[in-house]
């Protein structure tokens, strides 16, 4: 039998107006871990969703274990041994987490002896997990597990994984990392695609690299350097972000004793916080997923309602003030989820700039939508953001997810905001377009604005933040200057182990 398990040779995909995957070929051998590297629109997704039977190309063809290999529906590369654990979860929050893993299965035993399975594959592959937990009740880090119990109880020869650490814990990648070598241990083969590259380095045995839809080389990624790598991504060298001289100014926004209830059964409360934020100062925000992350940006941009008293700009109370009364005032906010939340799928790009930028930017007169300055603003934007795209008239949901953050985190920076609060402001976002969205939020900051950055990217908050603090159970620990941190000390205040008195302090 070959050592080679999938043979991809000349596929080409194209759409109206872009050439997503042209004459693709490489392979996976068995047992390997196969990373999948490029720039956000290199072509990642469409070839992934091609060999997992979501897409048809137009061109070429695959082999699986030498003979043809050309799914018409996911179905069917499930039945050939294709399992895959997507970017974004697909489970019900109400129902347990066997009942979940039911729904993805062709034929589901009864719900004893399922869960009876799921305890056994949980345990065999060191990711615990209770079969009958209410999954919204679980962590983001435990919510993975269901989605990868759910492909290994299929027996898959090749596991493909999207962006799988975005929302783990140091401590969780570290246990995902131990189970996808016993896979490899076992023969199961791993398509692995991720925008960390020094996890590419510590986990994969090659790496193929896609630009704008082609193959532009392969690496041993133990025997490359994650700059290289990246270079070999975007085909040019790599800029890292610059801080500009800056002195800290007056407080712009402040919190005191910021509290409020879960807004939903799964959410998490807010718990008496308290906080300075002065402009020219970049405030980090860590913690694991779950943790009253999106429940503070609601808190802040409007969404959500707070007593009077808990918020206030420049020292005028905005707790009971609507979401635009907040924007014409200086302080906007871009949230985690992308799509739905900060876009709407199905507008194109122009009118999801005019959703946000209505009154900051003059986009409407007398009750009359100006349509010229909405486009203007909207190019802008793509222009601004190097987002790819082939115009601002296509809708939010034909770019990739890297894509459509940077037109986001753009709209909003462009606005020119007094404050400017985001959230994950570079998931699922490639290493160079990383750059380019942390370099525009400390110019932002260069020109007098204060910036919250909530992220559970440890690493940019270090690179970015002035301060640094954790957010765990809706409670945010004493701010501390961010140079200097160790990775010991901020692993103890995400977990908690900080002073959970209520930290009054000047930021």
């Amino acid at each position: 039998m070959s050592d080679v398990l999938l043979k991809l040779a000349g596929l080409t995909k194209a759409y109206p107006g872009v050439v997503a995957n042209r004459d693709v070929s490489f392979q996976i051998g068995r047992g390997e871990i196969h990373a999948l590297l490029g720039e956000n629109g290199a072509g990642k997704s469409t070839l992934v969703k091609t060999i997992y039977g979501l897409v048809k190309p137009d061109s070429g063809t695959m082999d699986m274990n030498g003979a043809g290999f050309a799914p018409a529906e996911p179905k069917a590369a499930r039945a050939a041994g294709v399992a895959m654990v997507f970017q974004h979860f697909s489970l019900f929050d109400a129902l347990s987490v066997a009942e979940n893993i039911a729904l993805g299965m062709e034929n589901p035993p009864k719900m004893q002896a399922l869960a009876a399975r799921v305890r056994a594959v949980s345990d065999q592959y060191g990711l615990p997990l209770d079969p009958d937990r209410t999954v919204g009740d679980l962590s983001a880090g435990e919510r993975q597990r269901v989605e990868i119990i759910r492909c290994l109880l299929q027996d898959p020869k090749l596991l493909i994984m999207d962006e799988p650490t975005s929302v783990l814990t140091p401590q969780e990648v570290t246990i995902l990392f131990e189970t996808l070598r016993k896979l490899r241990s076992e023969g199961t083969s791993i398509l692995y695609i991720s925008h960390k590259l020094e996890e590419i380095r510590s986990l994969c045995d090659t790496a193929t690299i896609l630009r704008l839809g082609e193959v532009v080389g392969a690496c041993d990624p133990r025997e490359t350097s994650a700059r290289d790598m990246a270079e070999m991504m975007v085909g040019q060298v790599l800029h890292v972000p610059e801080r500009a001289a800056k002195a800290e100014g007056a407080v712009v926004l402040e919190m005191a004793g910021l509290s409020a209830p879960a807004p939903h059964q799964f959410g998490t409360a807010l718990r008496d916080i308290s906080i300075k934020v002065r402009a020219g100062q970049v405030l980090g925000i860590g913690g694991v997923a779950g943790n009253g992350q999106d429940e503070l940006v609601a808190a802040l941009s409007g969404e959500m309602k707070v007593k009077p008293g808990m918020v206030s700009l420049r020292g005028k109370d905005v707790g009971l003030l609507p979401v635009n009364t907040r924007r014409a005032m200086g302080l906007l906010a871009a949230p985690e989820e992308r799509m739905g939340h900060a876009a709407a799928p199905d507008m194109t790009l122009s009118e999801n700039a005019l959703m946000t930028a209505a009154t900051r930017k003059g986009l409407e007169q007398r009750g009359f939508i100006r349509w010229d300055r909405v486009r203007g603003f909207a190019a802008e934007v793509i222009s601004a953001f190097d987002v790819r795209t082939p115009g601002a008239e296509n809708t939010a949901r034909s770019l990739s997810g890297g894509n459509l953050q940077k037109f986001v985190i753009g709209r909003e920076i462009l606005q020119a905001p007094d404050v400017f609060v985001v959230n994950q402001p570079t998931w699922g976002v490639d290493a160079s377009a990383a750059a380019a969205i942390r370099q525009a939020l400390l110019d932002l900051v260069a020109k007098g604005a204060a910036v919250i950055c909530i992220s559970q990217d440890l690493d940019e908050l270090m690179e970015i933040s002035d301060r640094f603090c954790a957010l765990n159970e809706g409670r945010l620990s004493e701010p501390r200057p961010a140079q200097g941190l160790s990775v010991e000390e901020i692993g103890l205040m995400l977990g908690g182990a900080h002073d959970m008195e209520v930290a009054h302090v000047d930021g």
